[in-house]
């Protein structure tokens, strides 16, 4: 009885969390992308924006049977306008603008207008016919707000707080259209706050600095490779040449991805994921079956380019905020990686000198400590290998195979030349050692005491 009691009452629990679980997913909106322009004149900033009627759920838009009443939408209009006009806010500087005028029209889903500016600023001064069907929460509001603006030089920044409580389930594509300067897209969300518009150098390299060292400092994978480096050294001079090599590395692939000279597709996100578990996975390894580490240099730098495209991956995704400073973004990115590993090497050097001790001293505490990270890594390539393999691959191009043979070339070009470079190094450092052993081997040449005479050439006697 007390079993069948419980069975009811557990059922009825799931049922009710069923319900609320369909119920929040109905309330969320189908349609949450928003899309805008702001365009920057001589005196006056203009913002036109496109908002799907399914985040304006609190307006009360009149509604007949399943669709709006588009001839009586006039006051919800208003309140609309108003609403958007505290959700959506431009600033000049650390001023709060405040529009001088403002407009919106209904539009229908199969609307048009949105694909360039012209277009949209054209479609919010046409009033939407009042017979025009668009069903509820099935159409969009165009909005056209007008700033007055100090100077069309100056820092602007946009805030989007519409359906603030979604947090960033909602998004918002903005094209920023300058005076005299190219636009450029962004795509912003509920989460972004204030996003500047066109930020200056400094404030951009500052950005994306700290966005460098947060990228490195949690990236476990990242971490991991580091850590695998470094385990077999015990003096920091050593490590020079094998952290600048990774680090030159890594700096190659994350310009020429930003400057679109890496693989595109879908195909290449899980492979260079992957691939970063092999590398975890080979250096561990090495670790424990003592490779020689003269060349790991070599190793380390050809890894930091498959690590670049990682670092490019997350970077891709902010470098819309940079503006026009792109290349003062990729520097200060790959400063703020440098930070971190920095970092990271104050922390993991003096660390592995405590736990290399006592027992775990010697090739023993090496053996443990990349055993563990090699099973970590073996795991983390059966996982990625997966996804790999489920992820459709492109059918090879002309252009795609151009963009692999670039880069297969320049790491042939690189790997010869840094062979090139150690084995002179290591023919140096032989001769050095060669004319040193000799010196030793033939000892002080010895001294004449200062009192001993000077021995005289004999002269034959060739007198007869």
């Amino acid at each position: 009885m007390l079993k069948s009691w419980i069975c009811r009452v557990a059922a009825a629990l799931w049922g009710m969390a069923a319900f609320a679980v369909a119920a929040d997913a109905h309330d969320l909106p189908l349609d949450r992308v928003m899309n805008g322009f702001v365009k920057i004149g001589q005196h006056e900033a203009d913002v036109v924006v496109r908002v799907p009627l399914d985040l304006l759920v609190g307006v009360p838009f009149p509604v007949t049977v399943d669709h709006y009443d588009i001839a009586a939408a006039g006051p919800a209009t208003a309140g609309a306008l108003d609403f958007l006009a505290k959700n959506l806010v431009l600033w000049e500087g650390n001023n709060r603008l405040a529009a001088s005028s403002a407009a919106g029209q209904f539009a229908p889903l199969s609307d048009l207008s949105f694909q360039d500016y012209e277009s949209a600023l054209a479609r919010t001064a046409e009033p939407t016919a009042p017979d025009t069907v668009i069903g509820y929460q099935m159409g969009y509001l165009d909005v056209h707000f007008s700033y007055r603006i100090s100077s069309p030089g100056s820092v602007f920044a946009i805030e989007n707080t519409v359906a603030a409580d979604l947090g960033d389930y909602t998004k918002l594509a903005i094209r920023f259209i300058p005076l005299d300067e190219d636009s450029r897209t962004l795509m912003t969300n509920g989460a972004s706050g204030r996003v500047i518009l066109n930020p200056p150098w400094y404030e951009a390299s500052l950005g994306f600095t700290r966005l460098g060292v947060e990228h490195i400092l949690t990236g476990v994978d990242h971490l991991l490779f580091l850590l695998c480096l470094i385990i077999p050294f015990r003096r920091v001079r050593s490590l020079i040449p094998v952290i600048t090599a990774f680090t030159v590395g890594h700096s190659v692939t994350l310009i020429g991805t930003a400057y679109g000279l890496a693989p595109a597709g879908r195909w290449f996100p899980p492979f260079i994921e992957a691939a970063i578990a092999i590398s975890i996975f080979y250096m561990a390894v090495e670790n424990i079956v003592a490779a020689s580490l003269r060349r790991r240099w070599i190793v380390a730098g050809l890894f930091g380019l498959v690590h670049g495209f990682g670092f490019a991956d997350i970077l891709s995704e902010r470098l819309q905020f940079a503006g026009s400073n792109l290349l003062a973004a990729l520097l200060s990115f790959n400063v703020g990686i440098e930070i971190g590993q920095i970092a990271i090497l104050c922390l993991f050097v003096p660390m592995l000198a405590v736990l290399l001790r006592g027992a775990m001293s010697g090739r023993m505490g090496i053996i443990v400590l990349s055993a563990v990270i090699a099973h970590v890594a073996w795991h983390w390539m059966i996982d990625r290998g997966q996804v790999l393999w489920q992820t459709p691959w492109p059918v090879p191009t002309a252009a795609g195979l151009t963009v692999l043979a670039q880069w297969l070339i320049a790491v042939v070009v690189v790997v010869s030349a840094a062979n090139l470079v150690t084995r002179r190094l290591e023919r140096r450092k032989s001769c050095g050692v060669s004319a040193v052993e000799v010196a030793v081997r033939a000892g002080p040449s010895p001294r004449r005491p200062a009192d001993e005479p000077v021995a005289q050439a004999r002269v034959p006697d060739l007198t007869l």
